[in-house]
C-alpha cells in the first residue's frame, strides 16, 4: 500500500496572512482523495519527534537549539525566509518526522512519500529557502547509523540544487548527491554535490530527459545504492515563476515515471519528498504535484 505523511501542520503560512504555498498540501490530499488516486488509509500522521537524537546526527546542536528556542540570530532568521514561531518549528520538525516514517514504509512496501518535504537548503548549521532542517538528510544519515542501509543515492531533481544536501554529505562517501537544476537560478552560490548538472534556461523536455536517461542507470551502477531518496520537485515546469527551466507538465511527469520506474526496476526502496512548485495558477501545481503519486500507485500497486 502506498504511504503518505500528511498533517494539518503543512499548511501552516510561510507569513502572517499569507498562505501560498502552503495550501498546495491541502489541495494535493484532497485532489489525491477527490478523483480516487489514493484513500484516507493511504495517508498518516507523522508525530513529533521528541528524542532529538536523530535530527542532532545531522544538524549543529546549537544551531537546532536556537530554533526550537526562538533565539536565532536576526540575520540567521532572514536567511530562513521567514519569521519564526513554535508553530513553524513545529511543522518542520514533522516534516522531518513524517520523511522518517515513509524511509520505513518503503523499506516495507518499495515506496513512501511525504506530501511536504524536500528542505534541501537546510545546512548543517543554518537553513536557508524556506528550509530548516533537511528531511532527507536526517533519514538518510538514520539509515546508515542503523545499518540498513549500506550506500544511499539521494536524486535532486527540483529546479534549485539540493546546496544544503551537498553539504552535509560532502565528506561522506556512502551517500552520493545527484542533482539536476538551473544553471542561473538560486543558490547563486551553489555547493558541490557528487553529481552536479547544471542545465541553461530554458531547457525543454527533450533534452531534460535525455540527460536524466543517460545519467541515473550510471549512476545506479556505478553506486549500487540499497536506498533512494528522489526530492521531486515540479517547479521545473515552463510556468513556475521561480524555476527558469521549460518542461511541460507531461514532461515533468515523464520524469517521475523514469525515475520509478527504474527504482521499481532494481528493487530499490525510494522514498519521495515533494519539493517545490510555484507556478501563478494553483491548479497547475496540484496537477504536476499529483501526477508523482498518480504514478506510484500505478508501477508499484
Amino acid at each position: 500500500m502506498l504511504k503518505i505523511a500528511y498533517h494539518p501542520y503543512y499548511n501552516h503560512p510561510l507569513r502572517k496572512g499569507h498562505r501560498f504555498p502552503m495550501e498546495k498540501y491541502e489541495l494535493l490530499q484532497l485532489q489525491l482523495m477527490y478523483e480516487g488516486t489514493c484513500t484516507a488509509e493511504n495517508f498518516f500522521e507523522p508525530k513529533l519527534i521528541q528524542n532529538h537524537k536523530q535530527i542532532l546526527a545531522v544538524h549543529d546542536a546549537e544551531y537546532f537549539y536556537d530554533l526550537l528556542n526562538l533565539t536565532l540570530n536576526h540575520h540567521a532568521a532572514l536567511k530562513i525566509g521567514f519569521l519564526l514561531s513554535e508553530r513553524l518549528i513545529a511543522r518542520e520538525i514533522c516534516i522531518a518526522s513524517g520523511t522518517l516514517q515513509a524511509t520505513e514504509y518503503a523499506l516495507q512496501y518499495g515506496i513512501a512519500m511525504n506530501i511536504a518535504g524536500g528542505t534541501h537548503h537546510a545546512y548543517s548549521d543554518h537553513g536557508e529557502g524556506f528550509c530548516m532542517l533537511n528531511d532527507q538528510a536526517i533519514a538518510a544519515k538514520h539509515l546508515l547509523d542503523t545499518r540498513i542501509a549500506k550506500r544511499i543515492l539521494i536524486v535532486d531533481l527540483d529546479v534549485h540544487q539540493g546546496n544544503g544536501t551537498a553539504e552535509i554529505f560532502q565528506d561522506e562517501p556512502r551517500v552520493f548527491t545527484f542533482s539536476i537544476h538551473g544553471k542561473n537560478n538560486y543558490p547563486f552560490e551553489k555547493e558541490q554535490s557528487d553529481l552536479d548538472i547544471a542545465l541553461d534556461n530554458n531547457t525543454k523536455d527533450e533534452t531534460y530527459l535525455d540527460i536524466l536517461k543517460t545519467t541515473l542507470p550510471k549512476l545506479i551502477a556505478e553506486q549500487e545504492p540499497n536506498f533512494i531518496f528522489y526530492q521531486c520537485g515540479v517547479d521545473i515546469i515552463a510556468s513556475d515563476k521561480l524555476g527558469k527551466l521549460a518542461l511541460s507538465i507531461e514532461g515533468c511527469k515523464t520524469r517521475d515515471r523514469f525515475v520509478l520506474e527504474t527504482c521499481k526496476q532494481h528493487e530499490i526502496p525510494v522514498m519521495c519528498s515533494m519539493g517545490g512548485g510555484y507556478s501563478p495558477e494553483i491548479k497547475t501545481i496540484i496537477e504536476a504535484h499529483t501526477n508523482t503519486f498518480r504514478l506510484a500507485q500505478e508501477i508499484y500497486f
